[in-house]
């Protein structure tokens, strides 16, 4: 669901090259251009560029320190006509009259514009010819705000298309759009780094056709407050804690039984759980049913109530995982991305796309999540499985700008992990109010060894015969149906 289109943005432009180099540089001619009509528009912009005073990069800092209560305050007055010129720190090593030739990145360069970039909400953070090491680039790396990304120069920069590629691609795919002042440069970009580039020429209506950019991107953000009536009727429910992403032994890597499971979940006091097995639902149908035998509510039910999510994790031709929650079939692996989306809304399920980012895994990454962001209810923004905690962090990055409803789960392969993180939510019925009541929801996390868990999963797993599993499962079901309490009819 799109958003409602906002009268004005604020926008923060940034340059890798010095600010007083304007009549010898292009690039800064055409940001200083552009700004200052983007701002006469009634846009609030700040042009964040490295420079070769001292004076104005202490002055800069200054206004930094000033504004930490109030980052709001660095906005005020750029709406009328004359941005705001924050120096983000001073060059060490210039070549006069350079516009393709980046000078060396300021030392402290990416420290003043995280310190910038995080507390000042902006729904645009646009740089000019973003490649590293440059001003642009710690922006891109920084930004919490929709991307847009401008190309100029027409040259082959032989050490970002050559030796160092696939890391500049890699940023690159922040860019949630992309533009070229020249139809050369729009062919050179998209021959090395493949994108839509959309033709900006720098000309007297290109603050105009900007305008028009930010409004399209703007308009793919999901609204921000869902359903007020749900809201309403969820107010004086309870809250549960809820664990969005777990294993079953009808996935091929875990060996952890249903009856396990549900003992566990009962005990580390989860109140809903998504069963997410990959490409089986064999596991979750078998969880739901047992978790409804022993609801209080069911004749003979005598444990504490568990709602159960049926879901599955799915692995698509070449885009990585998703997850289906609140589904009633299977869902065959192999289909692409769209196809496999498309089949979960056919049956009346949410989307709910797990580890993105997590480019040690097959995972859908930027260029994939694009094409259906309309179609995605739910994002995991935080999994304890994954190693690097950047990815996870751009999982934030990508849920906030794009207001998606964030998600997290253990991804609990042993049922030691299970609950390692959890969401703390309104009790809900059915996908309607569980995902109203997820926008609400607080993620509440515990410290897991990863090491340790995933130890287990081996020793579970590939180092145990599947005789010994089945020796092993069959006593870990027994001593669950034995526990005080199971109330499991027997």
């Amino acid at each position: 669901m799109a958003t409602p289109m906002a009268s004005s943005f604020s926008i923060a432009d940034v340059t890798p090259y010095p600010w007083e180099e304007q009549e010898e540089n292009e690039v800064n001619a055409y940001v200083a251009r552009v700004c200052s009509e983007l701002s006469r528009q009634g846009h609030r912009v700040l042009i964040l560029a490295p420079s070769h005073s001292q004076e104005r990069v202490r002055a800069s800092r200054k206004a930094l320190r000033a504004a930490r209560g109030q980052p709001r305050s660095l906005l005020e007055g750029t709406d009328a006509g004359t941005p705001r010129v924050i120096a983000v720190g001073e060059v060490l090593d210039v070549s006069a009259g350079a516009r393709r030739r980046t000078p060396a990145l300021p030392i402290d360069v990416a420290r003043t514009i995280e310190e910038l970039l995080t507390p000042v909400e902006l729904a645009f953070v646009h740089v000019h010819e973003p490649f590293a090491p440059s001003t642009s680039n710690a922006a891109l790396r920084h930004s919490r705000a929709l991307n847009v990304g401008s190309f100029h120069s027409s040259t082959e920069r032989l050490l970002s298309t050559l030796v160092a590629r696939r890391f500049v691609e890699s940023f690159f795919g922040r860019l949630d759009a992309r533009t070229a002042s020249l139809p050369a440069t729009a062919e050179l970009m998209a021959r090395h780094f493949p994108g839509d580039y959309r033709l900006v020429p720098d000309d007297a209506d290109a603050a105009g056709k900007l305008a028009s950019v930010y409004r399209d991107l703007a308009a793919r953000r999901h609204a921000l407050n869902g359903d007020p009536a749900l809201t309403r009727r969820l107010a004086d429910r309870p809250l549960i804690d809820v664990d969005l992403h777990m294993h079953t032994d009808h996935s091929h890597d875990c060996a952890t039984p249903v009856e396990v499971l549900l003992a566990t979940a009962r005990a580390q006091g989860l109140g809903a759980i998504a069963v997410t097995d990959h490409n089986e639902i064999s596991g979750a149908l078998e969880a739901h049913a047992q978790a409804a035998e022993l609801d209080p509510a069911h004749p003979g039910g005598a444990g504490l109530p568990i709602k159960v999510i049926v879901g599955e994790e799915i692995k698509t031709a070449e885009e990585g995982e998703v997850i289906g929650l609140f589904i009633e079939e299977k869902i065959p692996r192999g289909l692409s991305l769209g196809e496999t989306v498309a089949e979960i809304k056919r049956q009346g399920g949410l989307v709910y796309v797990p580890h993105p980012f997590d480019r040690m895994h097959s995972v859908p990454d930027y260029e994939h999540l694009l094409p259906i962001l309309d179609d995605i209810d739910a994002l995991e923004v935080f999994n304890p499985r994954v190693a690097i905690g950047a990815f996870n962090d751009e999982a934030v990055r990508f849920a906030a700008k794009y207001r998606i409803v964030a998600g997290a789960g253990s991804d609990s392969h042993v049922a030691q992990g299970l609950g390692s993180v959890r969401i703390r939510m309104r009790d809900f019925d059915g996908p309607g109010e569980f995902l109203q009541a997820l926008r609400d929801a607080d993620i509440v996390t515990r410290p897991s060894s990863l090491l340790y868990v995933q130890a287990l999963k081996f020793l579970q797993t590939r180092a145990t015969p599947p005789s010994a599993r089945r020796a092993s499962k069959a006593r870990r079901v027994k001593r669950v149906k034995q526990a005080p309490g199971d109330g499991r009819r027997r």
